[in-house]
């Protein structure tokens, strides 16, 4: 499944091999993704691939910078909740929609964090960093439970998301819908903010 940036059609060779690149670190990981597989994947020969990026390592700095980009935007202009409102459902609904949008960016995000890339470990702390930031907000307002820990309670949409990409094969073999469809998607998204909700001292 490759990215819905656009239609190949649509874009530059740069951006094709980038996005072909990505959509075979997601499924294959970085070591086992040839340079012939990746030229194979854009519709392009070897020898414009190494003429974008002469190494693989220059390759993936450009797919780490796009995903890092990919996974900012819909997070960028959040607001933080208001006192009267759901503080999960916005949140839900846009993590939902980087999923249904980009999961192969989610997916490699994943693999990449297991093997170690730095890159890819400055990405989960970023997606850490939201959600702490919304937990935070919601702290100074008097409106969590005293006994919850901040730490984990940020930690854990992260881990959850990630690991539903990285297993979505397994996942989908309990589930009686396709996971990444319109009702899987929602049901995911309830799921998710159901269990964000018990983190408040009202619920």
């Amino acid at each position: 499944m490759a990215t819905r940036d656009a239609p190949s059609s649509d874009l530059t060779g740069y951006a094709r091999i980038r996005n072909a690149a990505l959509e075979c670190f997601a499924r294959d990981g970085f070591e086992a993704s040839s340079v012939r597989a990746i030229a194979r994947t854009a519709g392009v020969s070897p020898g414009l691939v190494q003429h974008h990026f002469p190494t693989k390592a220059l390759l993936r700095d450009a797919v780490n910078a796009h995903v890092v980009a990919l996974a900012a935007a819909p997070f960028a202009d959040l607001p933080l909740p208001a006192a009267d409102a759901d503080p999960f459902e916005e949140l839900g609904e846009r993590i939902t929609r980087l999923l249904s949008e980009h999961p192969d960016a989610l997916r490699y995000t994943a693999r990449a964090t297991l093997e170690g890339d730095e890159a890819a470990l400055e990405l989960f702390g970023a997606f850490v960093a939201i959600a702490r930031a919304q937990w935070d907000a919601l702290a100074r307002e008097g409106r969590l439970r005293a006994d919850l820990d901040l730490e984990w309670a940020a930690l854990h949409p992260v881990i959850f998301n990630l690991g539903v990409v990285l297993f979505r094969e397994a996942i989908g073999r309990h589930l009686a819908e396709p996971l990444f469809s319109a009702q899987g998607l929602e049901r995911l998204n309830v799921a998710m903010t159901t269990l964000q909700r018990l983190g408040t001292s009202n619920r």
